[in-house]
């Protein structure tokens, strides 16, 4: 029954028609009464936040009017979904046939384009039977007069559950098996497998790689039926003498991007975004929110403009990292994914995980260094490909056919996969990629620290004079061109791929002369474009921040985690600096090691832990911070990236500039605020300008302040 609700919009409330609804009203509330005789009040002023009885809110209503946004009246009776009503469901269903027919058309435009090259089939496809099946499930009610919900719509929200909630595939059986007994008319799959049977048609799979043992090389293309590694001669598979079916050492799972990118453009809810780049750029002169905004895109579409004239050609990002896929840190098992995503669409969905693209999926169990590039050659391959080739794909949003083509743009990475995928090594002297063969470093204890910021001040700056008794006269290191980065990587010898200690993983001694730190000639500069590109690497912000942060945490609350060592102050003596944090010894030769400076006293920990311990975020915003307080306030553990994000650039520097000294938290909460201004989803180029400068004063007042802790170290090799 529908509900009269128009009198609450009435602009004079002392019209019959007023009273009439007021009077309906209230006999409806007569229903929903607590057991005080009370219920909640509607008026504007109330805002259904106060309990009051009929009398007053009959005047309530008068007085001050009905609230204009309660327009569902979830507290006087009326249900939040009307049983009848099933607009969202049939919206759904609806956008499931649009789904599977831009699938039809994919699949359609397919054998158009295979019969235009007149080339020939793989053998007889039932792909089009299968899709007409899904159609028929589409069209089925789940059980006898369910008309608001068909078997498919039915199956792919399931099947979504599952994946949200990491159902296992025992608990997905024991569920339909259950629903099938409880609704035994119901057109429900029976099992997890029946399901994915199902849904398959609509998806794209991958395609399972043997790799070596030893990680030497594929068993792929020209060497998929050889039985043995050609370099290391080890056995493709774990148990070659097996009579049944063999189980291969090492399996790399390869998802093509190629199909991938012809299903965001034969969908035309996806595939009108794929010309924003075109037709969304900022108007306003160096504001940055998008790569389209950047200079490497320019120079890139400069250098490239036949590629650049056609809006709909794919630019990618790739990013891959090591992790644990079990979850226990005691477990040592690396596993390396692969992504890719595409920077044609706006920066609201560049970030959505619906936009990133499974490329490779590479095994462990140990991280691959220098030998990823064996694994990553089915994807660069299909790279080239589509750079000079290029596919013929239909465009939904103009009904029309064209040849796709795609680059990529740069990789994003912290730093040790950077040191992997760029062949230039992030260890030893010489571990800065954009210093080169100019990078500062000293050695102390054990470890290699890279110093030298003053280089990056301006030439007649005070600071150049200023500290460490020697005078600072050497310029920035200069920016590297392409035909030095060349000139570098063709001085290389070829080094063989794999870990076997006889052939790839034996140990030699590079000669830093020539090679300098280059591991390798990355398999990137097999694309004809990459060494043009103006920036090939990205590092991942979150993860510096997170590295950064714990360095500066740890240091300030002096736990066992501190950069504040004894080797650390050791190093200072040796150097014949800061005498004053040099270590002494008492009468009983016990080592004492003076109090900094730049960090807490035991009782300011204290104060700071319940600082942290008391901070009170939005709900979503980020962790619980009070129960990352331990040791009675005086320490702070178990923080995830994120935490150390709102740490850094909301907490930290509140609480430095409360415990610390002026001239110590100054420099620390500068930093902090830089790495705010770089996480911002717009930015200004004259910011950016002025943020440079700003940090190379932040370092080097840093170097003047907590010299030997800060500064990033790496083990000597």
């Amino acid at each position: 029954m529908t509900i009269d609700k128009s009198w609450t919009t009435l602009r004079h409330r002392s019209c019959p028609e007023f009273f009439v609804g007021l009077d309906a009203f209230l006999e409806r509330c007569k229903d929903h009464l607590n057991s005080f005789g009370k219920c909640r009040c509607p008026c504007e002023s109330c805002d259904n936040h106060i309990f009051a009885p009929l009398s007053t809110l009959r005047a309530h209503i008068h007085r001050h009017g009905f609230s204009s946004g309660y327009t569902t009246w979830m507290y006087h009776g009326e249900p939040l979904v009307p049983p009848s009503a099933h607009a969202d469901v049939g919206q759904t269903t609806d956008e499931l046939h649009d789904y599977l027919n831009d699938v039809r058309q994919e699949n359609t435009a397919n054998e158009h384009n295979t019969e235009a090259e007149d080339e020939p089939t793989k053998g007889p496809s039932n792909t089009n039977d299968e899709l007409e099946e899904l159609f028929k499930l589409a069209a089925m009610e789940l059980y006898p007069g369910c008309d608001w919900m068909s078997s498919l719509d039915f199956l792919a929200k399931l099947s979504h559950i599952k994946v949200i909630n990491k159902w296992t595939d025992t608990s997905f059986d024991q569920l339909v098996g259950l629903l099938k007994v409880a609704y035994p008319t119901s057109i429900i799959p029976s099992s997890h497998y029946e399901a994915r049977k199902t849904m398959r048609t609509v998806g794209l799979g991958y395609i399972p790689i043997h790799a070596c043992v030893n990680d030497c090389y594929l068993f792929w293309d020209e060497y998929k039926d050889l039985q043995s590694c050609p370099i290391c001669f080890e056995s493709r598979w774990k148990d070659k003498n097996t009579k049944g079916k063999k189980v291969p050492n090492k399996v790399l799972r390869y998802f093509p991007s190629t199909p991938r990118l012809k299903r965001i453009y034969s969908s035309r809810h996806t595939a009108k975004h794929m010309t924003w780049h075109a037709t969304g750029q900022c108007k306003e002169d160096g504001k940055m929110r998008h790569p389209v905004d950047g200079t490497s895109w320019k120079h890139f579409d400069a250098t490239y403009p036949d590629f650049a004239a056609e809006p709909r050609n794919v630019r990618l990002g790739l990013a891959a990292d090591g992790f644990n896929p079990f979850g226990n840190m005691s477990t040592s098992y690396s596993m390396w994914p692969v992504i890719l995503t595409t920077y044609n669409i706006p920066p609201w969905l560049c970030i959505k995980e619906s936009s990133f693209m499974l490329t490779l999926l590479i095994p462990g169990p140990k991280s691959l260094g220098k030998d990823i590039d064996v694994f990553l050659r089915p994807l660069v391959d299909e790279l080239k490909s589509l750079w000079s080739n290029g596919v013929q794909t239909k465009d939904a949003a103009t009904n029309s056919f064209f040849t796709m083509r795609a680059m990529l743009l740069w990789t994003i990475n912290d730093f040790p996969a950077r040191s992997s995928l760029s062949g230039w090594s992030g260890q030893c002297y010489l571990a800065c990629p954009t210093c080169n063969a100019d990078t500062p470093s000293i050695h102390v204890q054990g470890k290699i620290a890279y110093v030298g910021h003053r280089r990056f001040l301006g030439p007649k700056h005070h600071w150049r004079k200023k500290f460490n008794g020697k005078d600072e006269t050497r310029p920035a290191p200069r920016k590297l061109t392409k035909s030095v980065i060349l000139s570098q990587l063709n001085k290389l010898t070829f080094n063989i791929p794999g870990k076997h200690v006889l052939y790839g993983g034996k140990k030699r001694k590079r000669d830093t002369t020539v090679a300098l730190n280059w591991s390798k000639r990355s398999i990137f500069f097999e694309l004809e474009y990459w060494s043009s590109l103006q920036l090939k690497h990205n590092l991942d912000v979150m993860h510096i921040e997170k590295n950064v942060c714990e360095s500066l945490l740890n240091t300030l609350l002096m736990n066992e985690k501190s950069k504040d060592t004894l080797k650390a102050r050791k190093d200072l003596q040796t150097m014949n600096i800061r005498p004053e944090l040099w270590l002494k010894t008492n009468g009983r030769n016990k080592v004492l090691k003076p109090h900094p400076k730049y960090s807490f006293s035991s009782d300011n920990v204290k104060l700071f832990g319940k600082f942290i311990k008391g901070v009170k975020l939005p709900d979503g915003f980020g962790s619980n911070f009070r129960k990352k307080v331990s040791d009675k306030d005086s320490n702070i553990t178990g923080l995830k990236s994120h935490d150390h994000h709102i740490m850094m650039q909301r907490l930290l520097p509140i609480g430095v500039k409360a415990y610390l000294d002026p001239a110590i938290s100054t420099p620390i909460i500068e930093l902090c605020f830089f790495f705010k201004q770089i996480c911002a989803r717009n930015l200004m180029m004259s910011d950016m300008k002025k943020a440079e400068k700003q940090l190379i004063n932040i370092l080097c007042n840093f170097e003047q302040i907590l010299l030997g802790f800060i500064q990033n170290k790496f083990p000597k090799t």
